[in-house]
């Protein structure tokens, strides 16, 4: 069982910026591939961003391509999220989650087996 512990969400302007954490447990955080996923009240879950186990390789929605930049640190088993030049439409709950063994899609929310409880971040204008 892997868990996992979403922080630094919280209430910021248009225009600046946060850094999410996902702190996982388990030994074999390494060869996790990890995904940022977001989710407005009313709205379906979707993809944000992800990372390959070796941090080689980064996905990024079109919508946030350029503002956000995910990274891991595995000494920490860690993944981020920085967010600049956030807008309103960024308010949503976000979710780290780690892919599934046998997937191998970026944005799909069914090829993740493990997920966090979620953070809330409000950009306000």
């Amino acid at each position: 069982q892997v868990q996992l512990v979403e922080s630094g969400g919280g209430l910021v302007q248009a225009g600046g910026s946060l850094r999410l954490s996902c702190a996982t447990s388990g030994r074999t955080f390494s060869t996790y591939h990890m995904g940022w996923f977001r989710q407005a009240p009313g709205k379906e879950r979707e993809f944000v961003a992800a990372i390959s186990w070796s941090g080689v390789n980064t996905y990024y929605a079109d919508s946030v391509k350029g503002r956000f930049t995910i990274s891991r640190e595995d000494g920490k088993n860690t993944v981020y999220l920085q967010m600049n030049t956030l807008k309103p439409e960024d308010t949503a709950i976000y979710y780290c989650a780690v892919r599934g063994p046998f997937s191998d899609s970026d944005d799909d929310p069914s090829a993740y087996d493990y997920w966090g409880q979620g953070t809330q971040v409000t950009v306000s204008s």
